[in-house]
């Protein structure tokens, strides 16, 4: 059984329904975002809980939408460079790696573009839905199927070099955590609260380490599943799990340098020396990326079912369900801008490139903002 995050962002696992906070006005905001562009990326997500994302690159902003097509825009001014209608159902990406534009289907398929003109260079076949966002080193393609299968395709033809299974719970989460590239190594967050490194040219697994253990009553609080991207940074790798536990890997030996407690399905960033997550009831949290130590948590956006944090020009930015914005001060939190892209959720990380914040939500509708300080 699959299990939305919609249905979860609507209601506790006690079936305490969960009133979003109301916005209050900010008083003196430090910084008036504004827009600087807008474009359409089709249907967005189409209705369906996704991992499409927006992907800037020096070259060009890259998304894609449920209908199928892949589009690369211009980031001075959002103007399409190329589209592409790939005639399958997009659900996860785009990556862009080397000269490739990389998207997963929920028809069991990953599809390679042509990164200069969006022409169709292979599409490889998957055991089920691709949820994950596929990712590659230039020789393989690593791949994770909602079944839980993991494979690595040639990153030339799509052919399968590899494949690597585990089983997986009958109740998850709908959604999975992108595999993260590491020294020829691959990362995999699982659905079962356990990070897997595995070699990227064979599939051979390095090591295994649990993040999170069932705990609880109910199946719904059993859930353990790694659907925030783990996170690479100077340390090693942060990882957390809707189990309710953070840490902090050796992606060598898969050991925990710490680990706490904190829920997400959400993401992390880092920035200004500090790791950001946005937990399962709308909490921002900074920690000390070293310790784990808490630096403070922001509490005023409970149950608005936020995105992953983008550290971006000096502050931290999270989306919520309504379209909204929000700009933090990484000192103390405090609530500092705010704008709106639309009144669609916004459910995947902004992508933050110079003095730019790129934004997709979930219809599709893409923007560009930077920062502005305000008159007063």
């Amino acid at each position: 059984m699959l299990l939305a995050l919609a249905t979860l962002a609507g209601c506790g696992t006690k079936g305490i329904v969960r009133t979003p906070a109301k916005l209050t006005d900010i008083k003196n905001p430090a910084v008036e975002p504004h827009q600087l562009w807008s474009s359409d990326v089709g249907n967005g997500s189409g209705g369906q809980w996704s991992s499409l994302r927006v992907t800037v690159a020096e070259d060009a902003v890259y998304a894609a939408a449920e209908d199928g097509r892949v589009y690369a825009f211009k980031r001075d001014n959002g103007d399409t460079i190329w589209r592409t209608d790939t005639d399958t159902r997009v659900i996860s990406g785009p990556t862009v790696a080397g000269d490739q534009v990389l998207v997963g289907t929920l028809d069991a398929q990953v599809v390679a573009l042509k990164r200069a003109d969006g022409k169709l260079l292979w599409k490889g076949d998957a055991p089920s839905e691709v949820m994950a966002p596929p990712v590659s080193d230039g020789r393989v393609v690593v791949v994770r199927a909602v079944d839980g299968r993991i494979f690595g395709l040639s990153a030339d033809t799509g052919k399968r070099a590899w494949s690597f299974e585990r089983s997986e719970p009958d109740l998850t989460l709908r959604g999975l955590s992108k595999p993260l590239l590491f020294d020829s190594r691959v990362l995999i967050g699982t659905d079962n609260g356990k990070i897997v490194s595995l070699t990227a040219d064979d599939g051979q697994p390095n090591w295994e380490q649990t993040l999170s253990t069932p705990s609880g009553r109910s199946d719904l609080d059993r859930l353990t599943d790694v659907d925030a991207d783990p996170l690479a940074g100077p340390l090693g790798v942060y990882v957390v799990s809707y189990g309710g536990d953070i840490g902090l890997m050796d992606p060598d030996s898969g050991e925990f340098r710490w680990k706490r407690r904190i829920k997400s399905y959400s993401g992390m960033a880092l920035g200004d020396n500090l790791l950001f997550v946005t937990d399962d009831d709308g909490y921002v949290w900074a920690l000390d990326p070293a310790t784990g130590a808490q630096a403070w948590k922001q509490e005023a956006l409970k149950y608005r079912d936020l995105s992953p944090p983008a550290f971006f020009d000096g502050y931290v930015v999270v989306g919520d369900f309504e379209g909204y914005l929000h700009w933090l001060r990484p000192a103390d939190g405090a609530i500092v801008g705010r704008t709106r892209l639309d009144s669609d959720p916004i459910i995947t990380a902004p992508a933050a490139a110079g003095k730019r914040l790129y934004v997709m939500d979930a219809d599709g509708d893409l923007a560009a903002f930077e920062d502005r300080k305000p008159d007063h």
